[in-house]
């Protein structure tokens, strides 16, 4: 087990001893390194090297709090996951020791993200203060340096976007299904259950494809598929949004003011479906427990008048796109200009 691990781990290693040896090349002369979360430490120890800021985006509350894990009391959540950042570190310290060697850099004796926060890195919240109440309170203390500027999109065009405005004008509102770019199973299954699902409460079904291969589309005036499009401009024609809880449908979703089911994939997108519970607009589940009479039972769930008057009323606290954008680009460009006085 002992020779099979260290086979196992040696290409890691050398791979990690690469994408060390770029980055140090890259930033030579950089004013600032921006990452997101999968490459903190590598670029905090790049950033370390050379003496110049680190600017990371988080997609959800990543260091230690009491809100995230909101099945928990506030002291032990936060306990759990400053215990969470010990292990991972530990388990990661052979790896990062070789990185820090290679820079030349005095041992690392605590947690990537303990040193990353002391150092006065500036950790971008991408998501809305509103998602997890209580947390803005909690950090306090970072206020400056853990700023809330709300999901970064980039509200692109898409091609069918004019059809789908004139299928939408032509009827009822419909409830949107998409799942993301990452492909769904049993795609034709999928979208007939949809189908059947939306016959039976009576909507018709904006269908996002996406990165799944649905097959056969049903020849019907109630269902429309489209490869890709706009969500913030079909969002707010739409009665309900039914996805995958990926971190930027969900915050369209929640800016458009429409109530939500979640049928969740992996473990983050499990995580927005919880929020989604607790915000009050709307329901989740797994996708692989949906069923036909489940999916029926979700939507009229949430065509409830009382989720669609939540979504409303949570949709104020939602920043709008744009602002988001521009929010993080001034963080990023102050502490770029701050770093070269």
């Amino acid at each position: 087990m002992i020779r099979l691990r260290r086979e196992v781990v040696a290409p890691f290693l050398q791979a990690w001893k690469d994408i060390v040896a770029t980055l140090t090349s890259l930033a030579d002369g950089a004013d600032l390194l921006f990452t997101g979360v999968n490459f903190e430490d590598a670029a905090g120890n790049v950033a370390e090297y050379y003496d110049i800021p680190l600017a990371t985006l988080h997609l959800f509350p990543l260091r230690a709090n009491g809100q995230f894990l909101s099945f928990l009391p506030a002291p032990v959540g936060r306990a759990a996951m400053k215990a969470s950042e010990w292990v991972a570190w530990r388990a990661a310290k052979k790896v990062e020791g070789v990185q820090r060697g290679e820079l030349r850099l005095p041992k690392a004796t605590r947690p990537s993200p303990w040193r990353l926060t002391e150092r006065g890195c500036l950790e971008i919240q991408g998501y809305d203060g509103i998602c997890f109440p209580g947390l803005a309170e909690e950090w306090a203390q970072w206020e400056s340096q853990r700023p809330f500027v709300g999901a970064l999109t980039m509200n692109l065009p898409a091609d069918a976007d004019d059809e789908v405005a004139a299928w939408i004008a032509a009827g009822t509102p419909p409830i949107f299904f998409g799942f993301g770019s990452l492909p769904v199973g049993a795609g034709t299954d999928t979208l007939d259950m949809i189908s059947a699902a939306c016959a039976e409460v009576g909507e018709r079904a904006l269908v996002c494809s996406a990165g799944t291969e649905f097959g056969r589309i049903p020849d019907s005036e109630n269902v429309k598929v489209v490869a890709a499009m706009n969500y913030s401009a079909a969002f707010p024609a739409c009665r309900a949004v039914v996805h995958h809880g990926g971190t930027g449908t969900t915050a369209a979703g929640l800016r458009a003011g429409v109530p939500a089911v979640i049928l969740s994939t992996d473990i983050d997108q499990t995580l927005w479906g919880t929020r989604i519970k607790r915000l009050k607009v709307g329901t989740a589940r797994r996708l692989s427990a949906t069923t036909k009479e489940s999916l029926v039972s979700d939507l009229r769930t949430v065509l409830e008048p009382r989720y669609a008057e939540r979504a409303r009323e949570v949709a104020t606290y939602m920043t709008k796109p744009a602002e988001s954008v521009s929010a993080a680009a001034d963080l990023v460009e102050s502490l770029a200009a701050r770093s070269k006085r």
